[in-house]
């Protein structure tokens, strides 16, 4: 009977010293820079960050975007599109130009979200990822993300949008590092507080090429990008808005 009962807790030593590696693992997995909040010290970073937390304290937010310049540019070459579809929808655009997941991570802890609930959260982000991360830690960004709203906004639905396809071509090195990542973050999609939408394709021709009239400089949309995406997330940011 000793023997036994030293046998399983031998056992019992060897299963917890293997739970304990594999917690370690995965901790070791996520301890990257996508998934590492960190704020940015270019020029005017703070300034807009912190001009996104006075219109949030102004309260009255049903949308809200989140995002790199892509999101931004909703300021910039999609702002009548913007006015046109969102300037009566109580939305604000929390994008700024060179973000990348950690960055926006930051930026959710820090003042982006207090007090508000919107019913709708537009996420598009990961493209800055691109050139640093492997898409398994992009993925791990944007699941970070999407954790960090459902702690925040536990009320709010998020439209996971697939990360834009960029340069020219399928031959374009960060485009394929983006599709990877998509694959991944595809699978977030719970059919309930997160949906998952890939529109990458009405950006491109049948060849999968992308034209400067969609995006300039291949990663940056015209004001007829942003038409093409206001159209493709109609559906859902009616639905979740409750009118359209």
């Amino acid at each position: 009977m000793k023997r036994f009962r030293s046998s399983v807790r031998f056992t019992a030593s060897l299963l917890f010293a293997g739970l304990l590696c594999l917690v370690a693992r995965a901790d070791e997995k996520k301890a990257h820079s996508a998934v590492t909040p960190e704020p940015r010290d270019r020029q005017g970073w703070m300034e807009r960050h912190e001009a996104m937390n006075a219109r949030v304290k102004q309260g009255n937010v049903d949308l809200v975007f989140i995002g790199d310049s892509i999101t931004q540019g909703w300021e910039g070459s999609g702002k009548d599109v913007w006015a046109k579809h969102y300037g009566q929808r109580n939305a604000v655009n929390l994008g700024i130009g060179g973000d990348r997941t950690q960055h926006v991570l930051w930026r959710l802890d820090h003042g982006n979200l207090d007090g508000i609930s919107p019913k709708l959260a537009v996420v598009m982000i990961g493209t800055n990822n691109s050139g640093n991360n492997t898409p398994e830690e992009i993925a791990d960004g944007v699941e970070a993300i999407v954790e960090k709203l459902h702690a925040k906004l536990p009320g709010t639905k998020v439209l996971l949008l697939a990360i834009f396809p960029r340069g020219e071509n399928g031959q374009d090195a960060k485009r394929q590092v983006n599709q990877e990542a998509n694959e991944r973050i595809a699978k977030l999609d719970d059919g309930e507080r997160v949906r998952y939408l890939d529109i990458g394709p009405r950006f491109l021709q049948d060849d999968g090429t992308l034209t400067r009239e969609i995006m300039p400089d291949l990663l940056h949309l015209s004001e007829k990008g942003y038409t093409l995406w206001a159209a493709a997330i109609e559906s859902p940011v009616a639905e979740a808005l409750g009118k359209h």
